[in-house]
């Protein structure tokens, strides 16, 4: 039975937030013994705490009337509940690593999750179709990516979580991640490769990095299932470097164009919800390459091996910069808003 009256709204990618803290928590803390040692399971507590407030908060608005009819009628909003997914994915093995004892909870959470995994893909079927084939113009961007996001990180949480899943079935999901992106992908290069009408500085997504990161868990759960060959991992793994540094150099030009249109303030440290993308998506390559090493099923060509371990090193300082700034960002905007509010009532009151 849904809910009607009124509610307080939330983003309906807040699960963004525990995504990007989550995968550096699993991979690039590591290159951080002090925070990884010393500081990593009160790190999980208060991302656990952070997920509860978020969550109950998802679940009440996703039960009103008001939301949920619009959103999942919007076959470009509905892909947000990737977000949901991937943040009780990472949120499950962030405890395996930090609390292994509570493994009965985190397993409890993976089956809930798995579910509700299930009604996403129905619904992924559903919003590829409606855009694919219904004549209305739809403003796509890299959300639609968060249907191979949602699909692979439940691989790599029954994976790890549970027990190996058969071949067969880890490779058949994966596939069927792989070809969520094709399509994706496809239909935002097309947006924005073939259509006039848009600018860098207004209409670039923030979540078009999920065109690297995307791909970044699609190798990480064939690494943690153990499915294709050494020689594919390494060639997706390339590829990603690739597209890292296409669409990455994309979005330092426009953060130069923005600055020089809006300012400092306006144009680079404006808080947006869609802004955590870019650190999930920073750590989950660190993640992947991680895990490519610790794997010894893959044997990756010595000179890439030797590349990418030099590169650890140097992206370890990148992700952990690029979160810090951008958990700064989020603090700022929430000063700045309990200060309007402040402002607001002093008014209405005087």
């Amino acid at each position: 039975m849904l809910i009607k009256g009124s509610f307080k709204r939330i983003e309906p990618t807040a699960a963004a937030i525990i995504m990007a803290n989550g995968i550096f928590l699993i991979g690039a803390i590591e290159a951080f013994p002090f925070l990884n040692d010393r500081l990593g399971k009160i790190l999980a507590f208060l991302l656990l705490i952070s997920w509860i407030v978020i969550y109950i908060r998802l679940s009440v608005q996703f039960f009103h009337h008001q939301f949920l009819i619009p959103f999942l009628k919007n076959p470009i909003h509905s892909f947000a509940m990737g977000t949901w997914i991937a943040g009780v994915s990472v949120l499950c093995n962030v405890f395996l690593k930090y609390y292994p004892s509570m493994i009965i909870v985190t397993q409890a959470m993976a089956l809930i999750n798995t579910l509700l995994w299930v009604f996403f893909l129905t619904m992924c079927f559903y919003n590829f179709k409606q855009i694919l084939f219904n004549d209305q113009k739809y403003p796509v961007h890299g959300i639609l990516l968060l249907s191979t996001v949602g699909t692979q990180s439940i691989i790599v949480l029954l994976n790890n979580v549970f027990f190996q899943l058969p071949m067969m079935v880890s490779s058949l999901i994966i596939t069927l991640g792989f070809l969520f992106y094709l399509i994706g992908a496809s239909l935002i290069v097309n947006r924005y490769a073939l259509k006039r009408g848009w600018t860098l500085v207004d209409d670039w997504a923030n979540t078009n990095c999920i065109l690297h990161g995307a791909l970044s868990i699609t190798g990480l759960a064939i690494v943690s299932s153990n499915t294709f060959t050494s020689a594919f991992v390494a060639v997706l793994w390339v590829v990603i470097f690739i597209l890292l540094v296409i669409v990455e150099t994309i979005e330092i030009f426009r953060a130069v164009l923005r600055v020089k249109r809006y300012g400092w303030n306006k144009g680079l440290f404006n808080y947006h919800i869609t802004q955590w993308s870019r650190n999930f998506t920073f750590g989950m390559f660190y993640a992947f390459t991680l895990f490519v090493h610790k794997n010894p099923s893959y044997v990756i060509p010595v000179p890439l091996q030797a590349f990418q371990v030099q590169f650890l090193s140097f992206w370890s300082v990148i992700v952990l910069l690029t979160l810090l700034g951008q958990i700064g960002v989020y603090l700022k905007y929430r000063l700045e808003k309990r200060a309007l509010w402040a402002k607001m009532s002093r008014s209405i009151s005087g």
